[in-house]
């Protein structure tokens, strides 16, 4: 393990090619002009964000693996599987997907994120010196999920995933990807997610971010769609002391759509921060965002969405919808959706809500007999099930439906929530 400054880039761009070696190079200047977040910023508003870069190392070698964790037996069959550690791809194996490794990749774009959007992009452009990239060829179906472990398995260590996918013309994958980390380890994952869908491709993807709670982690995701192009994201945010998934969705192509779904449960003192742009450009597009979330203890919850319809994006609809339950006196969450509308020919519409469980709803049951106990741990599964019988991958309902039952029963029988 070795300091994040200049001296790091020669020995991380041994091996990689020299397209990769000339972008970390063009990076580093960028990373070190930038300012850690503090939480003043508009973008990081509502946060405290302590983790300094000069208070971690890079693992210059992946840690050892994790053991088997929850979510992953409940899959089924899969289309191949891959595992990174620290930033690491370790195994990587599909009968139908192509997967290349960054070291046998040709010249690409590194990243639909700019590295100058924050300190942390920054770093991934500069530090990350491995990376996925998957092919779904034109005409494909892949049926089975290819399953992405991420782990972070080194404490003290900042490490930068990267996984790109590129689905063919008229090609049909899912993905699914769990974040785990060592237990009570403190460090830092900073991955990039890129899902780039071209004309009629079709995509299935899935995030289970279960980081150990000492653990953090910021996701840049950003997806592209094309023409007639169809993607479907989802998201579960169970770990992490402070786990944010920064979200871009950009429908350029002519009628192509997209769907955004998931839940998060907060504890302790997590903070779970989401932040999204959807923007349409192209004509006849739509878009669904659909989050739900609840927040216990100290923990607190960020959403910040925003939909942005461009001048000549016509018969656009789109609909942003954020509800959150506060379970806790000291918990907190915070949901500000907003519109951006720059065409007059497009359907939209948004809402939020925060608020401790509905006491009109709790009456009605306690009156038909039911304990006030027994009536919280049926509006609980209630709420959420909704949006868990959305998840894009199939097999995940159950799991995670029972891991957030079962914090709330936990947090009930302690005497934790109001």
């Amino acid at each position: 393990m070795t300091a994040f400054d200049a001296g790091l880039i020669p020995i991380l761009t041994a091996g990689l090619p020299e397209w990769r070696k000339s972008q970390m190079a063009a990076a580093f200047p960028v990373f070190e002009a930038l300012d850690e977040p503090t939480g003043v910023e508009e973008d990081w508003r509502y946060v405290e964000y302590d983790h300094q870069f000069s208070d971690l190392q890079a693992a210059l070698e992946p840690g050892e693996a994790l053991p088997d964790g929850p979510f992953l037996t409940s899959v089924g069959d899969t289309s191949g599987h891959v595992l990174i550690v620290d930033g690491h791809v370790v195994e990587a194996s599909s009968d139908s997907l192509q997967l290349a490794r960054l070291r046998d990749s040709e010249e690409r774009e590194f990243g639909l994120v700019a590295p100058d959007h924050n300190k942390l992009t920054a770093a991934h452009a500069a530090f990350a010196a491995d990376g996925l990239f998957i092919t779904v060829p034109e005409g494909t179906f892949v049926e089975e999920p290819l399953v992405i472990e991420v782990q972070g398995s080194t404490p003290g260590v900042a490490s930068f995933p990267h996984i790109a996918v590129d689905v063919g013309v008229n090609a049909e994958a899912q993905i699914l990807v769990v974040y785990r980390s060592a237990e009570g380890e403190r460090l830092l994952m900073v991955p990039n997610v890129d899902l780039n869908i071209a004309a009629g491709g079709r995509l299935r993807y899935l995030s289970v971010q279960g980081l150990d709670h000492q653990a953090s982690n910021v996701i840049h995701q950003r997806m592209k769609l094309g023409r007639d192009a169809s993607g479907r994201v989802g998201e579960v945010g169970l770990g992490g002391d402070f786990a944010r998934l920064d979200l871009a969705v950009d429908l350029e192509g002519d009628g192509c759509s997209s769907e955004v779904g998931g839940l998060y449960f907060g504890e302790g003192s997590q903070t779970l921060d989401y932040r999204m742009v959807i923007n349409h450009s192209g004509k006849n597009t739509s878009s669904d965002v659909f989050l739900k979330g609840a927040v216990e203890d100290d923990s607190q919850s960020v959403f910040t969405g925003l939909l942005r319809i461009e001048k000549d994006a016509t018969r656009t609809s789109t609909f942003e919808t954020n509800r959150n339950l506060v379970l806790s006196e000291n918990a907190k969450a915070n949901s500000v959706p907003n519109l951006e509308i720059l065409c007059d020919d497009v359907v939209c519409g948004h809402g939020s809500s925060v608020g401790p469980l509905e006491e009109d709803h709790l009456y009605y049951m306690l009156s038909r007999g039911l304990s006030r106990v027994r009536a919280e741990r049926l509006l609980i599964r209630g709420f959420f099930q909704e949006v868990v019988d959305r998840l894009p991958v199939a097999g995940l309902a159950e799991p995670v439906s029972a891991e957030v039952f079962r914090r709330f029963v936990h947090a009930q029988d302690e005497g934790r929530v109001a």
